[in-house]
């Protein structure tokens, strides 16, 4: 799930996903302005070079602006691709709260083509860390926790358990791109392989802790009990 790269519409250089501007141009890249995968563009672009949809720009809304995690200043409350979300227009990143979240993973969650058929499913995604600085939850001030989303995305995002999830720039893309593929269910069936389900389990112990927090990824297809699940587990464990 590693970002790749866009043409650019005014000399055709290759710029990457990540990228604010074309470095040969200058052409400048917006933010999340495909309504349908959320994939970065250029300005000026009329449709999405990923999906095709029609580009368009997020709609301000009625809510008290929240602090960038980044600490670019205030974000502003919009609404996209059906969804309510905050906006950072200097560093492009998003925050998403979780019930929006939920509803956005359950649009897309689908079983893996691939499971069931004896054909290996997508290796998970490789994680390049490099300095770590932990960004607090514009809502509590709260430090957030480092998640690889699903556990095998490659996409490392900041999470607040009580309120939501910030996703830098292009990173809302990647995990709906990975979640669409069939990843969670994916994640879920590697679970079911790897998870010992004979064995006693004794009362307190660290195992039965995990078990019961992991259980509804394997057991339920709700969507809530599945985004629950995966952000609780993992955030126990800082990246």
């Amino acid at each position: 799930m590693d970002a790749g790269a866009l043409n650019c519409p005014d000399c055709g250089a290759a710029v990457p996903e990540n990228s604010t501007e074309c470095s040969f141009c200058h052409a400048r890249l917006a933010t999340i302005g495909c309504p349908k995968c959320y994939a970065l563009v250029f300005v000026g672009s009329k449709h999405c070079q990923r999906c095709g949809a029609t580009i368009a720009q997020p709609t301000d809304r009625e809510a008290a602006a929240l602090p960038c995690p980044r600490k670019c200043g205030p974000m502003r409350a919009v609404r996209f691709g059906g969804a309510d979300m905050y906006l950072c227009d200097a560093c492009n990143g998003v925050w998403v709260d979780t019930e929006t979240l939920q509803r956005l993973v359950a649009e897309r969650l689908k079983p893996s083509p691939m499971l069931g058929t004896g054909i290996a499913t997508p290796a998970p995604g490789r994680i390049t860390l490099g300095h770590v600085e932990y960004a607090p939850c514009p809502v509590c001030k709260n430090l957030m926790n480092r998640v690889n989303f699903g556990h095998t995305s490659g996409v490392i995002v900041d999470v607040c358990t009580a309120h939501g999830t910030w996703f830098d720039a292009d990173e809302l893309r990647r995990v709906l791109e990975f979640i669409t593929s069939g990843g969670l269910e994916a994640a879920r069936a590697r679970e079911l392989r790897q998870t010992p389900t004979s064995l006693p389990v004794a009362s307190g112990s660290p195992l039965e802790d995990s078990w019961r927090i992991v259980r509804p990824i394997l057991d339920g297809d709700d969507a809530k009990l599945i985004i629950n699940a995966l952000v609780t587990f993992s955030g126990r464990k800082k990246i």
